[in-house]
């Protein structure tokens, strides 16, 4: 008797494995691109900007213990949050009580298209003595002048300036020139030679860590920091 083929059982057919075979290929490639692809990375360095010392933006006491390094682009939604869920506690116990000061460096990211012209506004309203109401409220404001809301922000940052009482005839000047934009890279090129990769990037003593911090933790570092200090803080928690 002659045998009668069997079509559509005992298991895949052609259509399965080729299909199959296209799925790996495109999976490999898209392993490939992840384990080549680029860290997050600053924008291009301009090599015709004069070399400066890196030097960023400082809040708290000069005889504070500890000094925390921010490094933080003011386009980046985790250093947003940071700033104004995390950080109104850090000024209020750790700053204010005389444990620490912070230096906030910019730290201006390629994906970011509007965030120099953020820092750029930062260090503007620094010329008059208010980085940091600018600082807060260009945080508290991201959502108006960031790459997703316009391709315009020099608008809504120049509004920023003024809700914090800047004199902005000095700040368009300021701005118009790009007064501070070597000041700015010097901040940023110091990131990458401590192989700041994430924004925010915090240096805690001898620890570099990355993360929008919840207070608990930042609060833990600080005080692993502390513990190694040279000198404690005063018993009454006041400034020194």
């Amino acid at each position: 008797m002659a045998r009668k083929e069997v079509r559509g059982r005992g298991g895949p057919g052609r259509a399965f494995w080729i299909a199959a075979g296209i799925i790996a290929v495109v999976g490999l490639a898209a392993l490939g691109w992840q384990a080549s692809r680029p860290k997050m990375t600053s924008r291009t360095i301009d090599p015709t900007l004069p070399k400066l010392k890196a030097e960023g933006y400082v809040l708290g006491s000069a005889s504070a213990p500890v000094e925390v390094l921010e490094f933080a682009d003011f386009e980046c939604p985790s250093c947003g949050q940071f700033a104004t869920v995390t950080e109104p506690d850090v000024r209020a116990q750790l700053v204010n009580a005389g444990k620490v000061r912070l230096r906030f460096l910019d730290y201006p990211l390629a994906m970011h298209k509007n965030t120099w012209d953020a820092s750029l506004a930062a260090a503007c309203a620094n010329e008059q003595g208010k980085f940091w109401q600018m600082h807060d409220q260009i945080f508290a404001n991201q959502d108006k002048w960031n790459g997703e809301a316009t391709s315009r922000p020099r608008g809504p940052l120049a509004d920023v300036a003024k809700s914090i009482g800047l004199d902005m005839t000095r700040y368009s000047a300021c701005m118009d020139k790009e007064t501070y934009r070597a000041q700015i890279q010097a901040n940023l090129l110091e990131g990458e030679r401590r192989q700041v990769n994430q924004t925010p990037t915090f240096v805690i003593g001898d620890k570099l860590v990355p993360g929008a911090l919840p207070y608990d933790a930042f609060k833990k570092l600080v005080d692993d920091a502390l513990a190694k200090a040279p000198s404690a803080p005063a018993e009454s928690g006041k400034a020194k």
